[in-house]
């Protein structure tokens, strides 16, 4: 192994970047490129090389880390329509009984399944209710106090 092979690592290692864009090669690309110089500045053998190559490659991933977690945390979060249901108040429609598989609300004019917060717990019609979570197209709520 010598410059050359180093140098066309580097290449490999960046067009493969470029590909993917999935940030897989660009440690390897940093790798080869410090081996690169190790190799051309210093007479090394092929296990120093790859050494080399090993070591720095995994440095550049471990430094890079904890940039990529800051990066991947959501900053402004931006509520979707599920979430803004969450802590308002709904109408039961029908009796929510867990037992009999029964349950409906109206939350802004649109009647929805619901389940009770409380499984043995039955909500009788008329009860104004807070939603406290949105199961896809069933609400699970709670009686107001």
């Amino acid at each position: 192994m010598g410059v050359l092979f180093w140098a066309c690592a580097v290449v490999a290692f960046v067009v493969a970047e470029v590909i993917t864009v999935q940030l897989v090669s660009i440690w390897f690309a940093a790798g080869s490129m410090v081996t690169l110089l190790f190799s051309y500045f210093y007479k090394l053998n092929a296990i120093e090389q790859l050494g080399i190559f090993i070591i720095s490659s995994s440095v550049f991933l471990l430094l890079s880390v904890p940039f990529l977690r800051n990066r991947r945390k959501k900053k402004d979060f931006v509520a979707t329509n599920a979430d803004l249901d969450i802590g308002r108040h709904a109408t039961v429609i029908e009796v929510i009984n867990s037992d009999k598989g029964t349950g409906r609300v109206t939350l802004n004019g649109v009647s929805w399944s619901a389940v009770p917060e409380n499984e043995n717990e039955i909500i009788p019609e008329g009860t104004i209710v807070i939603v406290k979570q949105v199961m896809g197209a069933r609400l699970l709520v709670a009686p107001e106090e």
